[in-house]
């Protein structure tokens, strides 16, 4: 587990957070400019001193102020990579990333050959640094980063400098990251689309608080994401197994709760997890076995709550199999139909409008 209770007061701002999320995986602090996500991460490294808290990495404490006990950032063996690469300038990207190794401690379990394979930087480390490409700064930046061998690696916002093109050749070797290596990270950002192709738990934070916090699935679903993303990108957030290619409609059968959909996507093997983003602008409820229609994608299940949306609208959630999605519909199909928490109901969504985010690799 990772575990964090701190509270620090800069100037007129208080910051008061508290999560516990569970290790290895990707934990996104998520929320608008300005609500303590940063400071959080610096208070994790060391590089910023709490008013009182506590930060433990699995049984390894941190910082517990009640205790006197406060670790040396140098000795967390912790990696943090910033929104700018950092690197020295006056060194190629090899000495970059051998400075990285020279930080090491502990047991190694990745050496500097993965990393220059993972990270794909064999024909860059003849290079100086004024010779990268923004995106292949940042690719340097991690890979100094894993070197040092650390137990959680702290990830602020490195996609923020970089375009879109160079966001999208950088996300990639995160999630190889994710996907490879067992080493628990934290992911700064207050873009969403980055979250939902990284995360796999979101904090959720507003004005130096914690609003929510649990797995993407969850707080996909929590009320609270809608003031923080466009009305519009709100939906469930699903992780579904390839099944295979459907050789009729040249798509993916993947498997979700107890259904089936076809995803536009192909050449994944059986087996490959994938997530998927169903928005809930894209979803027709049904009451009744949808026939004679050219939606191929209906999923079974019962409604398990109906929640007010806007003025017109409602948010309706279904349980799929042990997966929730969720719908929206007017007020006047809510009525019509007499949705109530309970009733049977199938989700119809075209295949067209479905978002595979990533294709993870295949378990085992």
């Amino acid at each position: 587990m990772l575990q964090v209770a701190v509270s620090k007061q800069l100037d007129s701002f208080n910051l008061h957070v508290s999560f516990d999320l569970p290790t290895p995986g990707v934990v996104a602090l998520f929320g608008p400019s300005g609500c303590g996500k940063s400071t959080t991460v610096n208070i994790i490294a060391g590089l910023t001193q709490p008013d009182a808290g506590r930060v433990m990495l699995d049984d390894g404490v941190l910082l517990d102020t009640q205790r006197h006990i406060n670790i040396a950032a140098e000795r967390r063996r912790i990696g943090y990579v910033f929104q700018d690469a950092r690197l020295f300038p006056h060194l190629k990207v090899t000495a970059n990333l051998q400075y990285g190794e020279k930080r090491a401690a502990g047991r190694r379990y990745v050496s500097f050959d993965d990393v220059v394979d993972l990270l794909e930087l064999e024909s860059l480390l003849q290079r100086r640094t004024h010779q990268l490409s923004g995106g292949e700064r940042q690719r340097v930046a991690i890979g100094r980063a894993l070197l040092s061998q650390p137990q959680l690696l702290l990830l602020d916002e490195p996609l923020a400098s970089l375009d879109q093109e160079r966001s999208e050749e950088v996300l990639p070797y995160l999630e190889t990251l994710r996907d490879q290596l067992a080493i628990p990270m934290v992911y700064v950002s207050h873009q969403f689309d980055e979250v939902l192709r990284l995360a796999t738990h979101i904090v959720l934070m507003q004005s130096g608080t914690v609003a929510a916090q649990g797995s993407i699935g969850e707080i996909s679903l929590d009320r609270r994401l809608r003031s923080l993303i466009a009305a519009d990108a709100v939906g469930a957030v699903i992780d579904g197994m390839v099944l295979g290619d459907d050789a009729a409609s040249g798509m993916t059968r993947v498997r979700v709760g107890s259904g089936e959909l076809q995803v536009p996507a192909s050449g994944l093997k059986p087996g490959t997890a994938m997530r998927i983003q169903l928005l809930a602008r894209d979803i027709i409820v049904s009451t009744r076995l949808p026939e004679h229609l050219s939606v191929r994608n209906n999923l079974e299940g019962t409604i398990t709550a109906i929640a007010d949306d806007e003025a017109h609208s409602d948010l309706v959630s279904i349980d799929i199999g042990g997966t929730e999605i969720m719908a929206r519909v007017t007020k006047a199909a809510t009525r019509e139909l007499k949705l109530v928490p309970g009733l049977p109901a199938w989700a119809l969504v075209k295949s067209v409008s479905l978002r595979p985010i990533s294709a993870l690799y295949p378990d085992g």
